[in-house]
C-alpha cells in the first residue's frame, strides 16, 4: 500500500447483510492460546462467523479441531518467512466476500461469551467504519486500548510524567470487526509500517474519510504485553513506525482534522 492518502468517497452507509463474518488470526509461535482461542470460537459461535484464517507465522503444530469439527471454514496459511502485522492480516482477509471482516489477537480471551454479533450489529449501522469491544486483563480492570493521537508531546506526558490520556483518537487492532466494503476501500493496513502504528493509521484513515469507530459494550480479555517495554528489536521498529507515521500525509491531515473539530467532538468511542 502506499504511503500517500486521499480520502475517497465512500462514507455514509454501506449495503451489508448481518449474516457472515471472516475472523483473521495472526499467531507467532502462540500455539496453546491460538489452540484455546478458536476452540473457544466454535463452541461460542452464534452462527455469525463464518469462516476462521489463521495465519502461522513461525512453525508450529496446527490446532486440533473439536470432536465435531469446525463450525465454520477453517483456512491455516503458513509463512515460509515471518511478515509484518498489516501484511498479515491483509493476505489473510484479500478478496474476502464476507460482509464484515474482524482482526482478532492471539491473545485475546473471550470471557465465556460470543461478542461478535454485537460488534456486527454495531458494524452494520449506517455511518459506521468500525466496531470494537472494551478491554480488560484478567482481573477485570480496564485496559488502555483506547488511546490520544501520539504526538511527541503527549508520548512524553505518558512514559515521563505517567499521565493517561483524557481524548480518544484511535484504538488498538486487538478487535476490530469493519465491514467488508470499507476494509476494502481502505486497503486494510499499511504495510509500509511493520509491527506497530498499523492500527493508529488504520483508524486516522477510517476518521479522514468520515467514519464512525464505535465502542460496542461488550467485553474481552486481552492477555498480551507490549514487547516494545521489554525488547530492544521491538522497541527499534516502534520508533521506526512513529517516525513514519509522524512524516506521513495522513497524519498531517489528521492533526487538521483534529484541531478544527471542537472541544470533545474529536473522541471516538460512541456507544
Amino acid at each position: 500500500m502506499k504511503s500517500s492518502f486521499s480520502p475517497p468517497n465512500f462514507a455514509g452507509s454501506h449495503p451489508c447483510r448481518v449474516d457472515g463474518l471472516v475472523v483473521s488470526i495472526v499467531s507467532h509461535g502462540h500455539g496453546a492460546s491460538v489452540q484455546e482461542l478458536i476452540w473457544t470460537l466454535a463452541r461460542l459461535n452464534a452462527g455469525v462467523i463464518v469462516r476462521v484464517v489463521l495465519t502461522l507465522n513461525l512453525p508450529e503444530a496446527e490446532p486440533v479441531p473439536p470432536a465435531e469439527g469446525w463450525p465454520f471454514v477453517f483456512q491455516i496459511i503458513h509463512n515460509a518467512h515471518p511478515a509484518g502485522f498489516g501484511a498479515n492480516h491483509n493476505r489473510a482477509l484479500a478478496g474476502a466476500t464476507e460482509p464484515f471482516v474482524c482482526v482478532l489477537n492471539p491473545d485475546v480471551e473471550l470471557a465465556g461469551h460470543d461478542p461478535f454479533v454485537a460488534l456486527v450489529r454495531s458494524a452494520n449501522l449506517p455511518g459506521t467504519g468500525c466496531a470494537y469491544p472494551v478491554q480488560i486483563d484478567r482481573q477485570g480492570r480496564l485496559q488502555d486500548s483506547e488511546r490520544e493521537l501520539p504526538t511527541p508531546w503527549v508520548l512524553w506526558r505518558r512514559r515521563a510524567l505517567g499521565l493517561r490520556e483524557t481524548k480518544v483518537d484511535w484504538v488498538n487492532a486487538a478487535c476490530l470487526v469493519l465491514p467488508q466494503p470499507v476494509w476494502q476501500e481502505l486497503g486494510g493496513f499499511d504495510e509500509a509500517y511493520f509491527m506497530y502504528c498499523e492500527d493508529v493509521d488504520l483508524c486516522l484513515r477510517l476518521r479522514l474519510s468520515g467514519w464512525d469507530i464505535v465502542r460496542v459494550p461488550v467485553q474481552l480479555v486481552h492477555t498480551g504485553q507490549r514487547a516494545s517495554h521489554r525488547r530492544w528489536a521491538h522497541l527499534r521498529w516502534h520508533v521506526q513506525s512513529l517516525i513514519r507515521l509522524w512524516r506521513s500525509p495522513v497524519y498531517r491531515q489528521a492533526c487538521q482534522l483534529l484541531r478544527g473539530e471542537a472541544a470533545g467532538k474529536g473522541t471516538i468511542g460512541r456507544s
